[in-house]
């Protein structure tokens, strides 16, 4: 069980919710300051002070004062009007995830909700009850209101739900759990919207998917260098402590743990004096990717426990603030970055799987064909990789660099985040599919190098891919190879293989 308090959640935490099924509770204290958060609302609707979103309308109608008696209606009418969102829904792990990050925010405790509303967040995490979201209709700034918006419509029992593997109406799911829908009222449909939620539950899916991926890069990288005889000195520790960064440092030190005991690597001058970059330069330029991967997991952290909508209140509703949390900028920024990040570990897996197939490039059957000219081997498997980063490099151009006012001038600069996170994870499926081949085309060199002339790490890889794509011993359908093997990369692969390198 996770226990929300508004403050400490982690990307650990969420691995764990997302992943592995855990369910969710929240801290008394956070009770206890969501309840006098609400008492604060309850006072200002009594006292009839002007305050946003309380006792007036929305964005360009903040001018406009609500009767006391529209509250719960103008509250249903901002969910029912700015539910437009549009495109296939957001992954369910990404709704999930949404949840829970939404109710993590709100018991922070300066939203001004009621209990029972965060406890319908919580009960639809527990219960397995995620709300369809489409993923396009958000700019990223007076937060995600078209998502968020379809996230709450099944609070209300409106909308619909993935719920035990199906897609169906949200009445339906609630009634098989005994969950009864709730009435919105003063501030609570603004509170439960006006966050960064479904950028940040992006963010966090994507994030967890590309750490490991980028663990998994180097298992592959490893596994390459056995198949081309690459030089193990360039991950000597001399030349990267000397440089400075640790990250590295790290990559250094990983790939000389994975290929410890290897009898097919080489050192300088026995066969060439220096690799290839895409050899020689893999601790500089994973190194790098892992100090985006750092950054992005700090701004995510930070985010994952922010106070997000508008406005907030403090001192017990003495102040009552309209500012600007919603806005999604460092969260678009981190995704940005983290799209070049992962966008790059394809690029030089690309150039890695070109010197596997080559022959010009290397002392191997041409394309790793079984009998070279009558098949064709992993000749088109190098071009599918060069088309996914090619595409990759597209979905890089940052989304954060466009802005486009909304709300007759009023929300005049937003960040497009939400754009930016789901181009990131786009990125993160693309550059899976890379490894994948170069996985492939890795296991087969190494194997007609020798097994037993491997390291006992990488070996322990590559008969774990091995339960999956077989030796190439002939053409065949490729295209379900390497679907196969995406598949072992995304779910399957062990990260207990290497967890000796991760601490």
């Amino acid at each position: 069980m996770v226990v929300l308090t508004g403050q400490s959640l982690t990307l650990k935490d969420m691995s764990k919710i997302l992943f592995d099924g855990e369910m969710v509770t929240a801290s008394e204290d956070s009770w206890k300051r969501v309840e006098d958060s609400r008492k604060a609302v309850e006072q200002i609707v009594e006292e009839g002070r002007v305050v946003y979103g309380i006792t007036t309308g929305f964005g360009k109608f903040s001018d406009v004062l609500i009767e006391p008696d529209h509250v719960e209606e103008l509250q249903l009418n901002l969910i029912h009007s700015h539910a437009c969102g549009v495109g296939d829904p957001f992954p369910e792990l990404v709704s999930r995830a949404m949840l829970v990050l939404r109710a993590n925010a709100l018991l922070k405790g300066f939203s001004g909700i009621r209990k029972t509303v965060i406890e319908r967040l919580l009960q639809f995490v527990n219960a397995g009850i995620h709300p369809v979201v489409p993923q396009q209709g958000s700019l990223g700034a007076s937060g995600d209101l078209a998502p968020l918006s379809h996230l709450v419509l099944p609070l209300l029992g409106e909308g619909e739900v993935f719920y035990k593997g199906k897609r169906m109406d949200a009445q339906h799911a609630m009634a098989e759990e005994g969950i009864f829908p709730i009435i919105l009222t003063a501030k609570e449909g603004l509170a439960l919207i006006n966050g960064t939620q479904a950028m940040t539950a992006m963010g966090v899916v994507t994030y967890l998917e590309a750490e490991k991926l980028a663990y998994e890069s180097e298992a592959i990288a490893a596994m390459t260098m056995e198949g081309l005889k690459g030089i193990i000195d360039a991950f000597n520790e001399k030349i990267h402590i000397v440089r400075g960064y640790p990250e590295q440092i790290a990559v250094a030190k990983r790939m000389r743990d994975h290929l410890e005991g290897s009898q097919l690597t080489t050192r300088q001058g026995e066969i060439r004096v220096q690799d290839a970059y895409s050899l020689r330069c893999i601790p500089q330029v994973h190194g790098a990717s892992w100090q985006t991967l750092n950054y992005v997991k700090e701004k995510l952290e930070i985010e994952m426990n922010a106070a997000t909508d508008n406005p907030l209140i403090f001192d017990g509703g003495d102040v009552v603030i309209s500012g600007g949390n919603f806005h999604g900028q460092p969260i678009a920024f981190a995704m940005d970055f983290l799209k070049i990040a992962v966008a790059e570990l394809a690029n030089i897996s690309e150039r890695r799987i070109e010197r596997l197939v080559n022959p010009q490039l290397n002392d191997l059957p041409p394309f790793l064909s079984a009998e070279p000219g009558l098949q064709s081997g992993a000749m088109i498997m190098q071009y599918a990789a060069a088309s996914l980063v090619s595409e990759n490099k597209t979905l890089a151009h940052p989304a954060s660099v466009d802005s486009i006012p909304s709300s007759a001038n009023q929300e005049d600069h937003v960040s497009m985040g939400t754009i930016g996170s789901r181009h990131a994870y786009q990125i993160v499926g693309n550059a899976r599919r890379v490894l994948a081949i170069e996985a492939i085309c890795a296991m087969q060199a190494a194997e007609i190098r020798g097994l037993e002339h491997m390291a006992p790490i990488t070996r322990q890889v590559l008969e774990d891919g091995r339960k999956h794509v077989p030796f190439i011993a002939k053409d065949r359908i490729f295209s379900k190879d390497i679907g196969k093997a995406e598949t072992w990369l995304k779910d399957d692969f062990s990260l207990e293989l290497l967890i000796d390198q991760k601490k």
